[in-house]
């Protein structure tokens, strides 16, 4: 498993494939405060809840100066699908060989039902308008998290 991110050091940098098959990158938000959001499968019950929990807060997300980027290991055509059933109207991007995971520190081993593995770990990570971790948060909980994460950066309602 990748270290943790800290903050106040430098976000890693990437370029991944958005549900149109477009390249998004981070370097493309510089300027804005971003949040970026990994979660383990599109079309999952929490997956869905905190996709739609974002999807939600957008707008006001966006009136306080941030931008959403959700990545999965999901291939294009499984977000797109995604994005239209849930109306979701911010970018989800495809890491599919998770090495932005990785370089986030938002992949590594995982237990359910008594089985270890490596896996997708949800996290959050918030990065500033120069690039750098304002916030890491790691195993958050798909339901409530948005409305945490609102609270953490002081965002009302």
């Amino acid at each position: 498993m990748a270290d943790r991110l800290m903050t106040g050091t430098e976000a890693p940098g990437f370029t991944l494939k958005d549900s149109h098959g477009k390249d998004v990158s981070l370097a493309s938000t510089r300027g804005r405060n971003t949040i970026v959001y990994f979660y383990p499968a599109a079309s999952t019950p929490g997956c869905t809840k905190q996709a739609c929990d974002f999807r939600d807060s957008l707008a006001s997300l966006q009136a306080a100066g941030y931008e959403v980027l959700g990545i999965s290991p999901d291939p294009v055509e499984k977000l797109a699908k995604f994005a239209a059933t849930e109306a979701l109207s911010f970018p989800l991007l495809s890491d599919a060989d998770h090495a932005v995971a990785e370089a986030y520190g938002a992949w590594g081993e995982k237990k359910n039902y008594g089985k270890t593995y490596q896996g997708l770990i949800r996290s959050t990570i918030v990065v500033d308008t120069e690039g750098k971790v304002a916030v890491a948060q790691y195993n958050v909980r798909a339901t409530g998290h948005v409305a945490k994460l609102r609270r953490d950066l002081k965002i009302d309602s």
